[in-house]
């Protein structure tokens, strides 16, 4: 069934259920609180060199600027989607979601080469308690950001299967909270990672 007028935000409640609603919620101030663990063992770890590269030596911060502009834009093309749905534009509605995976995989990748390119200078997690920390923190972002992808994609595929129905836009919901949360932690994670490691 195609929406004949957008849907609000009382229909998307209406749709769910209480448990479900409950269930996202703890779901996403659980991964809040497995961020903050990460960030605390960064900051108790950043010191520790133990005699290898530290951040200012490693750090680009003209690719992790880049990096960073790619995640900013993702998530306002993943709010430019959510308004095309509430203007019952399908057409703007998969485009705008179709920009938001591009520009959400072009971040993966860089973040990727940069991985990649740590490991072949001999900056591995193993290296020292400083990059291990780094790996970790960074690296479980990038997961996130690459099940976000998998889930933007299965949004992609029922929007064109089952049209634009409340179902799907309980959904679609529940993943650009997802998306502005994953932005929210790497404005995190370039503040206090690469820009005060490099400076």
């Amino acid at each position: 069934m195609i929406l004949d007028s957008s849907i609000s935000l009382s229909e998307y409640e209406e749709s769910t259920s209480a448990n479900s609603r409950f269930g996202f919620w703890l779901y996403l101030m659980s991964d809040a609180v497995l961020f903050a663990l990460l960030f605390a063992t960064y900051a108790t770890m950043e010191r520790n060199y133990a005699g290898g590269p530290s951040g200012k030596e490693l750090f680009d911060l003209n690719l992790v600027f880049l990096e960073t502009l790619l995640l900013l834009c993702s998530t306002l093309t993943c709010g430019l989607a959510m308004l095309a749905w509430q203007q019952n534009h399908k057409q703007r509605l998969l485009f705008w979601l179709a920009s938001t995976f591009g520009l959400g995989l072009g971040f993966l990748g860089m973040e990727i080469s940069e991985f990649s390119h740590l490991v072949s200078i001999g900056a591995g997690p193993d290296r020292s308690g400083f990059l291990s920390a780094f790996f970790t923190l960074v690296g479980t972002h990038g997961l996130h950001v690459s099940v976000g992808l998998i889930w933007l994609s299965v949004m992609v595929i029922q929007i064109l299967l089952k049209g634009m129905t409340a179902p799907v836009y309980c959904r679609l919901f529940r993943f650009s909270l997802f998306w502005h949360f994953l932005d929210l932690i790497w404005v995190g994670v370039f503040s206090i990672v690469y820009l005060a490691g490099a400076l």
